[in-house]
């Protein structure tokens, strides 16, 4: 087939071109750049079936492709929070714009939406019938609510003009190629150990998260991408298996084998205080479930950094 990967220089976008492509699809990456790289994608430049459009969804373009992975946004609050109302207007005219071109050469299509559309949740874990508690005046309502907006979308183009659609929740991702600046835990703590500086914790360190290694999560993408049973989602797609930040820094600190110090921040403004997906859907539709458990994931990630982050 013949795809297109919005945001395909970005971290999990980078790992699904490079999966498609040793599937046999022809790829299209597309992105702007703002947070992706090109470092993501080089190894991928040399593949005859690989294509590099540098574009922004917020404007139009036309194309002709069978399947859209639409998961073009910053997805950090570092970056969100740079540029809010250019967050807003990637996931809103964004998905506006590739749900068009669904509609336009009848191809299916996947919004990347994300955990964070259930905020600071009221429930625990989070199923997909969960509405959310999010602060729509908040500091992170750009990424939350244009996430939201963008299920809006998905479910109105299918109801009123029947566009093939799915939808993904991400929890937590990590692994290769999350970039050194993007202020995510993973990320931060591992830099913070090899480079022997104090782990910063943010509140007391008992918030939780559930963290899924990129592979499993690129697996899940493309089941619920050809599921034809006629499920479109939403389905999250994370690591049921839920750590305290304090627990995850003290993983990190181990791993490393580093001589670094945990010390203590402010929490953010409305940091969700829990977060563990309930992946009962993904199972029963998709018969996924993530293969790679911390541990392992970590000592993968904690390699990667070795060899390419200045530490």
């Amino acid at each position: 087939m013949r795809i297109l990967v919005t945001g395909g220089a970005g971290f999990i976008g980078s790992h699904l071109c490079e999966r498609l492509l040793n599937e046999g699809h022809d790829v299209i990456c597309l992105d702007n750049f703002f947070t992706g790289s090109k470092d993501n994608i080089i190894h991928l430049m040399d593949n005859h079936r690989f294509e590099l459009v540098r574009h922004d969804i917020t404007q139009p373009i036309l194309l002709e492709v069978d399947r859209i992975y639409n998961l073009a946004c910053p997805a950090s609050p570092i970056h969100y929070q740079y540029n809010p109302v250019k967050t807003t207007k990637t996931s809103v005219m964004g998905t506006i714009n590739m749900l068009g071109l669904a509609k336009r050469v009848k191809a299916r299509i996947l919004q990347a939406s994300t955990s964070e559309v259930y905020g600071d949740p009221q429930i625990h874990p989070q199923t997909e019938e969960y509405w959310g508690n999010v602060n729509p005046i908040g500091i992170r309502s750009c990424y939350d609510e244009g996430k939201r907006v963008a299920e809006t979308l998905m479910m109105d183009y299918y109801r009123q003009n029947n566009v093939d659609i799915r939808i993904i929740r991400i929890f937590n991702t990590y692994g290769p190629r999350m970039a050194e600046n993007d202020g995510r835990v993973v990320s931060n703590f591992i830099l913070q150990a090899l480079r022997n500086q104090d782990i910063t914790v943010y509140g007391d360190g008992s918030q939780t998260r559930s963290f899924c290694y990129v592979s499993d999560l690129v697996e899940g993408m493309i089941r619920m991408m050809e599921n034809d049973q006629g499920f479109i989602g939403p389905v999250n797609l994370g690591n049921p298996g839920e750590f305290t930040m304090l627990e995850l820094a003290e993983k990190v600190i181990e791993q490393t084998g580093c001589s670094s110090k945990i010390i203590f921040a402010e929490l953010p403004q409305d940091d969700p205080k829990q977060r563990q997906p309930d992946i009962s859907l993904a199972r029963q539709w998709l018969g996924w479930e993530p293969a790679v458990q911390l541990d392992e994931g970590l000592n993968m990630a904690i390699a990667y950094f070795r060899k390419n982050a200045a530490v």
